[in-house]
């Protein structure tokens, strides 16, 4: 699973300035940075921020999306309500049967970039977070489903996205071992080669799964211990929650990571 990121608009221009297009960039970072969230050195996708996305419809201009995908046949606010804190994320192996994610499959998929994410190791009954990201620093693609939905209620259009997941790699089935899953999880995260393969809605979405996963095994991650996310001790969007934190209960050869 994929609920707590780190992530900048740095992090998000990285795909607009492959266009090399500076009149863009400009336009993107007075435009549309000041309706967004960001920087977002920690959040919780349950707190639905809104950041930059790049669809299928413009693949170098990013669009302004809330975290929490909201399908387009959602008939109310209240479903609205209902059914956004279930689409944070969508478990690759069932988007092509899930009613909230099948269209978005083949027709809206986007890119969501983040400097990193946070999940949560179990030890002795404690939890301990983990900052993950990769090992050269630079921000990592991770695969999206996006929608647009109008309100029936005042005409507003919110587009909202989702982040697809996967099985956890090695050392994500180390950090990830919540005793209440079944497997570890981990975003499903995009090489360069398959970014622009990511963006083409007309892709059979079967033929190149096989594909994606391998490329996703190839990004190299490393991870170290922070504070704490939850509670009194949580300090909040600051940019020193990333910083790491070495707890003593986990300073034996089998907790390194």
């Amino acid at each position: 699973m994929c609920y707590d990121v780190k992530t900048s608009l740095e992090a998000q221009l990285k795909r607009a300035k492959r266009s090399q297009d500076l009149k863009a960039i400009d336009e993107i970072i007075e435009k549309l940075g000041p309706l967004t969230d960001l920087p977002l050195h920690h959040a919780s996708g349950f707190s639905h921020p809104d950041v930059l996305i790049y669809t299928n419809e413009d693949e170098f201009y990013p669009m302004v999306a809330t975290w929490g995908l909201i399908p387009h046949w959602v008939n109310s606010v209240e479903q609205q309500k209902k059914i956004w804190n279930s689409t944070l994320n969508a478990r690759v192996e069932t988007i092509t049967d899930k009613p909230a994610f099948r269209d978005s499959v083949q027709e809206k998929r986007c890119i969501f970039y983040i400097d990193g994410f946070y999940e949560h190791h179990h030890c002795n009954n404690h939890t301990y977070p983990f900052y993950i990201h990769r090992k050269n620093n630079q921000p990592i693609a991770l695969a999206a489903l996006w929608s647009k939905w109008v309100n029936p209620e005042d005409g507003g259009v919110i587009n909202s996205f989702s982040v697809v997941t996967t099985i956890g790699n090695g050392l994500m089935a180390k950090i990830h071992n919540n005793p209440k899953l079944k497997e570890p999880r981990m975003p499903l995260m995009l090489s360069e080669n398959m970014e622009e393969q990511w963006l083409t809605s007309a892709l059979d979405f079967d033929k190149e799964l096989k594909e994606l996963l391998t490329e996703n095994g190839t990004i190299e991650l490393q991870a170290h211990t922070v504070g704490k996310l939850r509670g009194k001790s949580y300090e909040g969007n600051v940019a020193s929650i990333s910083d790491e934190v070495v707890y003593k209960e986990l300073e034996t050869e089998e907790w390194k990571f």
